[in-house]
Protein backbone atom coordinates (compact mmCIF):
# COMPACT_ATOMS: atom_id res chain seq x y z
CA UNK A 1 0.00 0.00 0.00
CA UNK A 2 1.40 3.37 -1.07
CA UNK A 3 -0.20 6.63 0.00
CA UNK A 4 1.32 9.81 -1.41
CA UNK A 5 0.99 13.35 -0.09
CA UNK A 6 1.85 15.76 -2.91
CA UNK A 7 2.12 19.23 -1.37
CA UNK A 8 3.82 20.92 -4.33
CA UNK A 9 0.89 23.26 -4.83
CA UNK A 10 1.00 24.53 -1.25
CA UNK A 11 4.53 25.84 -1.58
CA UNK A 12 5.62 29.40 -2.26
CA UNK A 13 7.44 28.48 -5.47
CA UNK A 14 4.11 27.27 -6.89
CA UNK A 15 1.63 29.90 -5.67
CA UNK A 16 3.81 32.73 -4.41
CA UNK A 17 5.08 33.74 -0.95
CA UNK A 18 1.91 35.50 0.22
CA UNK A 19 -0.10 32.29 0.50
CA UNK A 20 2.48 29.59 -0.14
CA UNK A 21 4.63 27.83 2.45
CA UNK A 22 8.42 28.15 2.26
CA UNK A 23 11.02 25.49 2.97
CA UNK A 24 12.37 27.76 5.69
CA UNK A 25 8.98 27.82 7.44
CA UNK A 26 8.80 24.05 7.37
CA UNK A 27 12.37 23.85 8.65
CA UNK A 28 11.56 26.11 11.58
CA UNK A 29 8.84 23.70 12.73
CA UNK A 30 10.90 20.53 12.24
CA UNK A 31 12.57 20.84 15.66
CA UNK A 32 9.22 21.60 17.33
CA UNK A 33 7.75 18.55 15.62
CA UNK A 34 10.29 16.30 17.32
CA UNK A 35 9.48 17.83 20.71
CA UNK A 36 5.74 17.43 20.11
CA UNK A 37 6.40 13.85 19.03
CA UNK A 38 8.24 13.18 22.28
CA UNK A 39 5.32 14.57 24.27
CA UNK A 40 2.86 12.47 22.27
CA UNK A 41 4.85 9.31 22.89
CA UNK A 42 5.01 10.08 26.60
CA UNK A 43 1.23 10.50 26.72
CA UNK A 44 0.77 7.28 24.73
CA UNK A 45 2.93 5.37 27.19
CA UNK A 46 0.84 6.67 30.08
CA UNK A 47 -2.38 5.52 28.37
CA UNK A 48 -3.65 9.04 27.76
CA UNK A 49 -3.94 8.64 23.97
CA UNK A 50 -5.63 5.27 23.76
CA UNK A 51 -6.87 5.74 20.18
CA UNK A 52 -3.28 5.30 18.93
CA UNK A 53 -3.28 1.65 19.98
CA UNK A 54 -6.68 0.65 18.60
CA UNK A 55 -5.34 -0.93 15.37
CA UNK A 56 -3.64 -3.61 17.52
CA UNK A 57 -6.56 -5.41 19.20
CA UNK A 58 -6.76 -8.96 17.90
CA UNK A 59 -8.55 -10.26 21.02
CA UNK A 60 -11.34 -7.70 20.67
CA UNK A 61 -11.77 -8.51 16.98
CA UNK A 62 -12.48 -12.16 17.81
CA UNK A 63 -15.18 -11.17 20.31
CA UNK A 64 -16.76 -8.72 17.89
CA UNK A 65 -16.81 -11.24 15.04
CA UNK A 66 -18.38 -13.86 17.27
CA UNK A 67 -21.16 -11.50 18.29
CA UNK A 68 -21.61 -10.29 14.71
CA UNK A 69 -22.38 -13.85 13.63
CA UNK A 70 -25.20 -13.94 16.21
CA UNK A 71 -26.66 -10.73 14.83
CA UNK A 72 -26.37 -12.01 11.26
CA UNK A 73 -28.26 -15.17 12.16
CA UNK A 74 -31.17 -13.44 13.87
CA UNK A 75 -31.84 -10.10 12.19
CA UNK A 76 -32.51 -8.72 8.72
CA UNK A 77 -31.88 -5.07 9.60
CA UNK A 78 -29.39 -3.35 11.86
CA UNK A 79 -30.00 0.24 12.97
CA UNK A 80 -27.31 2.33 14.63
CA UNK A 81 -28.66 4.99 16.99
CA UNK A 82 -25.99 7.62 17.58
CA UNK A 83 -24.80 11.05 16.58
CA UNK A 84 -21.47 12.72 15.75
CA UNK A 85 -18.56 10.40 16.49
CA UNK A 86 -20.97 7.57 17.23
CA UNK A 87 -22.24 7.59 13.64
CA UNK A 88 -20.01 9.41 11.14
CA UNK A 89 -17.11 6.92 11.07
CA UNK A 90 -19.41 3.94 10.58
CA UNK A 91 -21.21 5.73 7.76
CA UNK A 92 -17.92 6.70 6.10
CA UNK A 93 -16.49 3.18 6.10
CA UNK A 94 -19.77 1.48 5.21
CA UNK A 95 -20.30 3.68 2.17
CA UNK A 96 -16.65 3.33 1.13
CA UNK A 97 -16.56 -0.45 1.32
CA UNK A 98 -20.22 -1.49 0.88
CA UNK A 99 -21.69 1.21 -1.38
CA UNK A 100 -24.53 -0.94 -2.80
CA UNK A 101 -25.14 -3.22 0.18
CA UNK A 102 -28.58 -1.91 1.19
CA UNK A 103 -29.75 -1.89 -2.43
CA UNK A 104 -29.11 -5.61 -2.89
CA UNK A 105 -31.57 -8.39 -2.22
CA UNK A 106 -31.04 -10.57 0.85
CA UNK A 107 -29.59 -13.37 -1.27
CA UNK A 108 -27.28 -10.96 -3.11
CA UNK A 109 -25.86 -9.78 0.20
CA UNK A 110 -25.47 -13.39 1.38
CA UNK A 111 -28.16 -13.05 4.03
CA UNK A 112 -26.35 -10.25 5.82
CA UNK A 113 -28.51 -7.56 7.43
CA UNK A 114 -28.98 -4.12 5.97
CA UNK A 115 -27.39 -1.26 7.92
CA UNK A 116 -29.03 2.09 8.66
CA UNK A 117 -27.22 4.77 10.64
CA UNK A 118 -29.76 7.19 12.13
CA UNK A 119 -27.91 10.20 13.43
CA UNK A 120 -30.69 12.73 13.89
CA UNK A 121 -34.00 13.19 15.72
CA UNK A 122 -35.99 14.47 12.76
CA UNK A 123 -39.26 12.62 13.43
CA UNK A 124 -40.16 12.33 9.75
CA UNK A 125 -36.81 10.84 8.81
CA UNK A 126 -36.71 8.53 11.83
CA UNK A 127 -40.23 7.23 11.26
CA UNK A 128 -39.54 6.72 7.56
CA UNK A 129 -36.49 4.57 8.35
CA UNK A 130 -38.42 2.45 10.85
CA UNK A 131 -41.16 1.93 8.27
CA UNK A 132 -38.66 0.13 6.04
CA UNK A 133 -37.97 -2.50 8.70
CA UNK A 134 -39.79 -5.28 10.54
CA UNK A 135 -39.45 -4.76 14.32
CA UNK A 136 -39.34 -8.53 14.88
CA UNK A 137 -36.25 -8.77 12.62
CA UNK A 138 -34.49 -5.52 13.58
CA UNK A 139 -31.55 -5.03 15.94
CA UNK A 140 -30.49 -1.65 17.35
CA UNK A 141 -27.01 -0.60 18.41
CA UNK A 142 -27.44 2.31 20.85
CA UNK A 143 -24.17 4.26 20.97
CA UNK A 144 -23.16 7.04 23.35
CA UNK A 145 -19.86 7.36 25.21
CA UNK A 146 -21.38 9.54 27.94
CA UNK A 147 -24.56 7.48 27.99
CA UNK A 148 -26.67 10.62 28.25
CA UNK A 149 -26.63 12.06 24.71
CA UNK A 150 -30.12 13.51 24.43
CA UNK A 151 -30.65 12.66 20.75
CA UNK A 152 -29.61 9.04 21.24
CA UNK A 153 -31.71 8.77 24.40
CA UNK A 154 -34.75 10.00 22.50
CA UNK A 155 -34.11 7.61 19.62
CA UNK A 156 -33.75 4.70 22.03
CA UNK A 157 -37.03 5.42 23.81
CA UNK A 158 -38.98 5.50 20.53
CA UNK A 159 -37.24 2.38 19.15
CA UNK A 160 -37.75 0.48 22.41
CA UNK A 161 -41.48 1.17 22.36
CA UNK A 162 -41.66 0.21 18.66
CA UNK A 163 -40.04 -3.17 19.29
CA UNK A 164 -41.76 -3.90 22.60
CA UNK A 165 -45.17 -3.50 20.97
CA UNK A 166 -44.53 -6.66 18.93
CA UNK A 167 -41.78 -8.51 20.80
CA UNK A 168 -43.13 -8.21 24.33
CA UNK A 169 -40.72 -9.13 27.11
CA UNK A 170 -38.05 -10.23 24.62
CA UNK A 171 -37.52 -6.66 23.36
CA UNK A 172 -34.13 -6.46 25.13
CA UNK A 173 -32.77 -9.05 22.71
CA UNK A 174 -33.12 -6.42 19.98
CA UNK A 175 -30.81 -3.88 21.64
CA UNK A 176 -27.06 -3.65 22.17
CA UNK A 177 -25.67 -0.74 24.18
CA UNK A 178 -22.21 0.59 23.30
CA UNK A 179 -20.98 3.00 25.92
CA UNK A 180 -18.44 3.75 28.65
CA UNK A 181 -17.15 0.63 30.44
CA UNK A 182 -18.13 1.87 33.90
CA UNK A 183 -20.07 5.14 33.96
CA UNK A 184 -23.14 6.82 32.49
CA UNK A 185 -26.83 6.18 32.04
CA UNK A 186 -26.45 3.51 29.32
CA UNK A 187 -23.92 1.55 31.37
CA UNK A 188 -26.24 1.71 34.37
CA UNK A 189 -29.16 0.61 32.19
CA UNK A 190 -27.21 -2.31 30.73
CA UNK A 191 -26.19 -3.51 34.18
CA UNK A 192 -29.60 -3.02 35.78
CA UNK A 193 -31.88 -4.39 33.06
CA UNK A 194 -29.61 -6.92 31.38
CA UNK A 195 -29.06 -5.41 27.96
CA UNK A 196 -26.16 -6.81 26.01
CA UNK A 197 -23.35 -4.27 25.83
CA UNK A 198 -19.89 -3.42 24.53
CA UNK A 199 -17.46 -0.94 26.02
CA UNK A 200 -15.83 2.06 24.40
CA UNK A 201 -12.32 2.21 25.92
CA UNK A 202 -12.25 4.79 28.69
CA UNK A 203 -9.50 6.89 27.09
CA UNK A 204 -11.09 7.13 23.63
CA UNK A 205 -13.32 10.08 22.76
CA UNK A 206 -16.28 9.77 20.43
CA UNK A 207 -14.74 11.28 17.30
CA UNK A 208 -11.68 9.01 17.67
CA UNK A 209 -13.76 5.88 18.29
CA UNK A 210 -14.29 4.41 14.82
CA UNK A 211 -11.79 1.59 15.53
CA UNK A 212 -13.68 0.55 18.69
CA UNK A 213 -16.98 -1.39 18.84
CA UNK A 214 -18.63 1.92 17.85
CA UNK A 215 -17.59 1.29 14.26
CA UNK A 216 -16.22 -2.24 14.22
CA UNK A 217 -19.34 -4.01 15.52
CA UNK A 218 -21.91 -2.71 13.01
CA UNK A 219 -19.39 -2.96 10.18
CA UNK A 220 -18.57 -6.58 11.05
CA UNK A 221 -22.29 -7.41 11.03
CA UNK A 222 -22.58 -6.33 7.38
CA UNK A 223 -19.49 -8.25 6.30
CA UNK A 224 -16.69 -5.67 6.41
CA UNK A 225 -13.35 -7.36 7.05
CA UNK A 226 -12.58 -5.44 10.23
CA UNK A 227 -9.30 -7.30 10.75
CA UNK A 228 -8.08 -6.02 7.36
CA UNK A 229 -9.37 -2.54 8.20
CA UNK A 230 -7.34 -2.47 11.40
CA UNK A 231 -4.32 -4.01 9.67
CA UNK A 232 -4.40 -1.19 7.12
CA UNK A 233 -4.17 1.31 9.96
CA UNK A 234 -1.53 -0.73 11.80
CA UNK A 235 0.63 -1.17 8.70
CA UNK A 236 0.56 2.57 8.10
CA UNK A 237 1.27 3.45 11.73
CA UNK A 238 5.06 3.45 11.32
CA UNK A 239 4.66 6.32 8.85
CA UNK A 240 2.42 8.44 11.08
CA UNK A 241 4.46 7.68 14.19
CA UNK A 242 7.76 8.87 12.69
CA UNK A 243 9.35 11.79 14.55
CA UNK A 244 10.74 13.26 11.32
CA UNK A 245 8.31 15.91 10.06
CA UNK A 246 9.31 15.39 6.45
CA UNK A 247 8.74 11.62 6.63
CA UNK A 248 5.44 11.65 8.50
CA UNK A 249 2.41 12.45 6.30
CA UNK A 250 0.15 13.14 9.29
CA UNK A 251 2.60 15.57 10.90
CA UNK A 252 3.49 17.15 7.57
CA UNK A 253 -0.08 17.72 6.44
CA UNK A 254 -1.01 19.14 9.85
CA UNK A 255 1.97 21.50 9.65
CA UNK A 256 1.13 22.62 6.12
CA UNK A 257 -2.48 23.28 7.13
CA UNK A 258 -1.27 25.22 10.18
CA UNK A 259 1.14 27.37 8.17
CA UNK A 260 -1.58 28.04 5.59
CA UNK A 261 -3.86 29.14 8.43
CA UNK A 262 -1.21 31.62 9.57
CA UNK A 263 -1.33 33.12 6.07
CA UNK A 264 -5.08 33.70 6.28
CA UNK A 265 -6.23 30.43 4.71
CA UNK A 266 -8.69 29.58 7.46
CA UNK A 267 -10.94 27.23 5.48
CA UNK A 268 -9.79 23.65 4.97
CA UNK A 269 -11.58 21.82 2.14
CA UNK A 270 -11.37 18.04 1.84
CA UNK A 271 -12.41 16.99 -1.67
CA UNK A 272 -12.24 13.29 -2.55
CA UNK A 273 -12.60 12.39 -6.21
CA UNK A 274 -14.57 9.26 -5.41
CA UNK A 275 -18.22 8.74 -4.54
CA UNK A 276 -17.19 6.00 -2.15
CA UNK A 277 -15.04 8.41 -0.14
CA UNK A 278 -17.64 11.20 0.02
CA UNK A 279 -18.52 10.46 3.65
CA UNK A 280 -14.90 10.29 4.78
CA UNK A 281 -14.85 14.02 4.10
CA UNK A 282 -17.97 14.37 6.26
CA UNK A 283 -16.32 12.37 9.08
CA UNK A 284 -13.16 14.49 8.74
CA UNK A 285 -15.24 17.66 8.99
CA UNK A 286 -16.35 16.76 12.52
CA UNK A 287 -12.87 15.56 13.51
CA UNK A 288 -11.21 18.80 12.39
CA UNK A 289 -13.91 21.22 13.62
CA UNK A 290 -14.59 19.78 17.04
CA UNK A 291 -10.93 19.12 17.79
CA UNK A 292 -9.37 22.42 16.70
CA UNK A 293 -12.09 25.06 17.02
CA UNK A 294 -11.36 26.36 20.52
CA UNK A 295 -11.72 29.49 22.62
CA UNK A 296 -8.81 28.74 24.94
CA UNK A 297 -5.22 27.63 24.55
CA UNK A 298 -3.90 24.78 26.66
CA UNK A 299 -2.72 27.31 29.29
CA UNK A 300 -6.12 29.01 29.50
CA UNK A 301 -5.48 32.08 27.33
CA UNK A 302 -8.33 33.24 25.10
CA UNK A 303 -7.46 32.57 21.46
CA UNK A 304 -10.63 31.81 19.39
CA UNK A 305 -8.77 29.68 16.86
CA UNK A 306 -9.56 26.93 14.41
CA UNK A 307 -9.68 26.19 10.67
CA UNK A 308 -13.17 25.74 9.26
CA UNK A 309 -13.50 22.35 7.51
CA UNK A 310 -15.60 22.02 4.37
CA UNK A 311 -16.43 18.76 2.63
CA UNK A 312 -16.70 18.66 -1.16
CA UNK A 313 -16.90 15.97 -3.83
CA UNK A 314 -15.06 15.82 -7.10
CA UNK A 315 -16.08 16.18 -9.85
CA UNK A 316 -19.58 17.11 -8.63
CA UNK A 317 -18.50 20.22 -6.76
CA UNK A 318 -16.43 21.53 -9.63
CA UNK A 319 -19.86 22.69 -10.78
CA UNK A 320 -20.93 24.19 -7.45
CA UNK A 321 -18.00 25.19 -5.21
CA UNK A 322 -14.85 25.46 -7.32
CA UNK A 323 -15.89 28.82 -8.79
CA UNK A 324 -15.59 30.19 -5.24
CA UNK A 325 -12.31 28.40 -4.63
CA UNK A 326 -10.69 29.74 -7.81
CA UNK A 327 -11.94 33.34 -7.82
CA UNK A 328 -13.31 34.03 -4.35
CA UNK A 329 -11.42 35.16 -1.22
CA UNK A 330 -7.90 33.90 -0.59
CA UNK A 331 -8.95 31.98 2.51
CA UNK A 332 -8.95 28.29 1.55
CA UNK A 333 -6.61 25.35 1.22
CA UNK A 334 -7.98 22.37 -0.72
CA UNK A 335 -6.91 18.80 -0.02
CA UNK A 336 -7.83 16.39 -2.81
CA UNK A 337 -8.08 12.62 -2.33
CA UNK A 338 -7.19 10.91 -5.59
CA UNK A 339 -7.90 7.24 -6.37
CA UNK A 340 -5.46 5.78 -8.89
CA UNK A 341 -7.46 2.68 -9.80
CA UNK A 342 -11.23 2.22 -9.65
CA UNK A 343 -12.92 -1.17 -9.49
CA UNK A 344 -14.78 -0.27 -12.68
CA UNK A 345 -13.16 1.72 -15.47
CA UNK A 346 -16.04 2.08 -17.99
CA UNK A 347 -14.35 2.90 -21.32
CA UNK A 348 -16.09 5.43 -23.57
CA UNK A 349 -17.30 3.94 -26.88
CA UNK A 350 -16.80 5.45 -30.32
CA UNK A 351 -19.38 8.04 -31.36
CA UNK A 352 -17.94 9.33 -34.61
CA UNK A 353 -21.09 11.13 -35.73
CA UNK A 354 -20.62 13.81 -33.06
CA UNK A 355 -17.32 15.75 -33.02
CA UNK A 356 -18.31 17.09 -29.61
CA UNK A 357 -18.23 13.56 -28.18
CA UNK A 358 -15.83 11.61 -30.37
CA UNK A 359 -12.73 12.94 -28.55
CA UNK A 360 -13.63 10.76 -25.56
CA UNK A 361 -13.13 7.53 -27.57
CA UNK A 362 -10.15 5.60 -26.26
CA UNK A 363 -10.53 7.11 -22.80
CA UNK A 364 -12.57 5.95 -19.79
CA UNK A 365 -14.72 7.33 -17.00
CA UNK A 366 -12.05 6.54 -14.42
CA UNK A 367 -9.45 8.39 -16.46
CA UNK A 368 -11.78 11.37 -16.86
CA UNK A 369 -12.29 11.67 -13.10
CA UNK A 370 -8.53 11.52 -12.46
CA UNK A 371 -7.89 14.11 -15.17
CA UNK A 372 -10.58 16.39 -13.72
CA UNK A 373 -8.76 16.35 -10.39
CA UNK A 374 -5.49 17.28 -12.09
CA UNK A 375 -7.20 20.03 -14.05
CA UNK A 376 -8.84 21.50 -10.94
CA UNK A 377 -5.51 21.50 -9.12
CA UNK A 378 -3.90 23.30 -12.06
CA UNK A 379 -6.67 25.90 -12.19
CA UNK A 380 -6.17 26.58 -8.49
CA UNK A 381 -2.40 26.97 -8.91
CA UNK A 382 -2.86 29.31 -11.86
CA UNK A 383 -4.88 31.53 -9.54
CA UNK A 384 -2.40 31.19 -6.64
CA UNK A 385 -4.71 28.98 -4.61
CA UNK A 386 -3.22 26.52 -2.12
CA UNK A 387 -3.94 22.82 -2.64
CA UNK A 388 -2.43 19.39 -2.05
CA UNK A 389 -3.28 15.84 -3.09
CA UNK A 390 -3.47 12.60 -1.14
CA UNK A 391 -3.27 9.69 -3.58
CA UNK A 392 -4.28 6.13 -2.73
CA UNK A 393 -3.91 3.15 -5.05
CA UNK A 394 -7.55 2.05 -4.68
CA UNK A 395 -10.45 2.12 -2.23
CA UNK A 396 -10.24 -1.03 -0.11
CA UNK A 397 -10.26 -2.00 3.55
CA UNK A 398 -6.54 -1.39 4.02
CA UNK A 399 -6.40 2.05 2.41
CA UNK A 400 -9.58 3.13 4.19
CA UNK A 401 -8.14 2.11 7.56
CA UNK A 402 -4.87 3.86 6.80
CA UNK A 403 -6.57 7.10 5.71
CA UNK A 404 -8.74 7.38 8.79
CA UNK A 405 -5.86 6.60 11.13
CA UNK A 406 -3.67 9.18 9.40
CA UNK A 407 -6.35 11.86 9.77
CA UNK A 408 -6.74 11.06 13.48
CA UNK A 409 -3.01 11.44 14.13
CA UNK A 410 -2.91 14.54 11.92
CA UNK A 411 -5.66 16.13 14.01
CA UNK A 412 -3.95 15.38 17.30
CA UNK A 413 -0.66 16.83 16.05
CA UNK A 414 -2.46 19.92 14.75
CA UNK A 415 -3.69 20.48 18.28
CA UNK A 416 -0.09 20.92 19.39
CA UNK A 417 0.59 23.39 16.58
CA UNK A 418 -2.50 25.46 17.39
CA UNK A 419 -1.81 25.09 21.13
CA UNK A 420 -5.30 23.78 21.91
CA UNK A 421 -6.68 20.59 23.42
CA UNK A 422 -7.92 18.51 20.46
CA UNK A 423 -9.62 15.96 22.70
CA UNK A 424 -12.34 18.08 24.36
CA UNK A 425 -15.41 19.94 23.08
CA UNK A 426 -16.57 22.49 25.68
CA UNK A 427 -18.46 24.53 23.09
CA UNK A 428 -20.71 21.57 22.38
CA UNK A 429 -21.48 21.06 26.06
CA UNK A 430 -23.09 24.51 26.47
CA UNK A 431 -25.78 23.74 23.89
CA UNK A 432 -26.34 20.31 25.44
CA UNK A 433 -26.99 21.83 28.85
CA UNK A 434 -29.50 24.34 27.48
CA UNK A 435 -31.25 21.47 25.69
CA UNK A 436 -31.48 19.46 28.92
CA UNK A 437 -32.90 22.51 30.67
CA UNK A 438 -35.53 23.18 28.00
CA UNK A 439 -36.59 19.52 28.02
CA UNK A 440 -37.05 19.59 31.80
CA UNK A 441 -34.18 17.35 32.84
CA UNK A 442 -33.70 17.25 36.60
CA UNK A 443 -30.75 19.26 37.89
CA UNK A 444 -30.80 21.92 35.15
CA UNK A 445 -33.10 24.51 36.71
CA UNK A 446 -30.33 27.11 36.87
CA UNK A 447 -29.58 26.55 33.20
CA UNK A 448 -33.25 27.09 32.39
CA UNK A 449 -33.15 30.40 34.27
CA UNK A 450 -30.01 31.40 32.38
CA UNK A 451 -31.69 30.61 29.07
CA UNK A 452 -34.74 32.66 30.06
CA UNK A 453 -32.49 35.58 31.01
CA UNK A 454 -30.61 35.47 27.70
CA UNK A 455 -33.72 35.34 25.56
CA UNK A 456 -35.53 38.00 27.62
CA UNK A 457 -32.63 40.42 27.13
CA UNK A 458 -32.65 39.81 23.39
CA UNK A 459 -36.34 40.48 22.92
CA UNK A 460 -37.82 39.30 19.64
CA UNK A 461 -37.51 40.52 16.07
CA UNK A 462 -39.43 38.30 13.69
CA UNK A 463 -40.89 38.59 10.23
CA UNK A 464 -44.14 36.63 10.08
CA UNK A 465 -45.57 35.99 6.61
CA UNK A 466 -49.12 34.66 6.29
Amino acid sequence: MTITLDYTNMMADAIGPEYGVTDAELGELAAKAKEYHRQIQSRRNSGELAFYDLPDQAENVAEILSFARQVQGNFDDLIVLGIGGSALGTTAIFNALCPTHNLQSKSERSGLPRLFVLDNVDPDGFAASLSLCDPVRTCFFVISKSGSTVETTGQFLVARQWVEAVAGDSFRDHFVLITDPQNGALRELADREGYRSFAIPAGVGGRFSVFTPVGLLPLACVGVDIAALLKGAADFSHHVCNEDLMKNPAYLNATLQYLAYQKGLGISVLMPYSDRLRDIADWYRQLWAESLGKKFTTDGSVIHVGPTPVNALGATDQHSQVQLYVEGPFDKVVTFIRVEQFNQNLPFPEYASSPHMSYLAGHSMGELLRVEQQATAAALVKNQRSNCTLSIPEVNTATTGALLYMFEVQTLFAGYLFNVNPLDQPGVEEGKQFTYALMGRQGYAEKAQEYASITADLGSRSLVCR
